[in-house]
């Protein structure tokens, strides 16, 4: 470890040559299995940045969860797919030892001067500092590095009931209050713990298979929010077959709509 932050650390990259960077895990972010499926979607969004043929910023990123990653060394192979005047397309596949663990997709993009609006709303909350913290550390590992304030669907305890919501909403911010950039907004899109805990009050193995993140804000705008507090909220629209999908938001203290991402998420019970 370099001795910075631990989000820094865990996104760090070498070069091994013009397409292919080696990472390593952080055990600060680890997960029930293997890492926090945030941190994955920040390490790919930060191979991409990084690198030379790299045009604009992260527009839409989908990751694909295709085996746990094992604790130690990763490599990433890079390959743009097509450049276009505004957008550019990467395919990114991440392995160890030969095997493939997960595979993304993403657009980066130039912004334009345009015509623009914001149909969805922020959900009513009050301001964090006058919610107490609490958490997940409990539970999962990497929740530890976030100061989290549930306005609603906190985490069930020992005793909890099953809910007729799957909604959550939380502030969240890094505990360090690290600045928010690309990588960072990656990984605070999944901040959620599953929906299923939430419905059937009771924690129990599962894991996203696929998610897919929106970046909506601009540079500036992410400058702007600096390491305060996001506002995040999600919910479910369907269980069956062992399967959830989520959709969610994040907005800033100002009611900025930062990023949208959905994911498909495997459940056992």
């Amino acid at each position: 470890m370099t001795g910075t932050h631990p989000f820094d650390d865990a996104v760090h990259l070498d070069a091994i040559d013009a397409e292919v960077w080696r990472g390593r895990t952080h055990p600060e972010w680890a997960n029930m299995v293997g890492p926090f499926g945030g941190i994955t979607a920040a390490i790919m969004v930060r191979a991409i940045d990084v690198h030379p043929d790299r045009i604009g910023e992260p527009l839409a990123l989908t990751v694909n969860f295709a085996a746990p990653v094992a604790d130690g060394a990763f490599d990433l192979s890079l390959r743009v797919v097509r450049t276009n005047r505004t957008n550019q397309h990467w395919y990114v596949e991440l392995s160890q030892e030969g095997a493939v663990k997960a595979t993304a997709t993403a657009v980066f993009a130039t912004a334009r001067d345009s015509w623009a609006d914001t149909e969805a709303r922020p959900p009513n909350a009050p301001p964090p500092e006058a919610i107490a913290p609490t958490g997940m550390g409990h539970v999962v590992l990497w929740a530890d590095l976030y100061d989290m304030r549930f306005v609603e669907g906190p985490l069930p305890g020992a005793d909890g009931l099953p809910d007729s919501s799957s909604t959550t909403t939380l502030w969240a911010r890094d505990k360090a209050q690290r600045p928010v950039d690309y990588p960072a907004l990656a990984a605070v899109c999944d901040v959620f713990y599953p929906r299923v805990f939430l419905r059937r009050g009771v924690i129990m193995p599962a894991g996203t298979i696929s998610l897919t993140t929106y970046f909506l804000a601009d540079r500036h705008q992410l400058d702007a929010v600096g390491g305060d507090f996001v506002l995040a909220t999600a919910h479910a629209h369907r269980f069956s077959g062992g399967y959830f999908d989520q959709s969610a938001q994040v907005w800033t203290r100002e009611g900025a709509l930062l990023a949208t991402t959905h994911q498909i998420v495997y459940f056992k019970g």
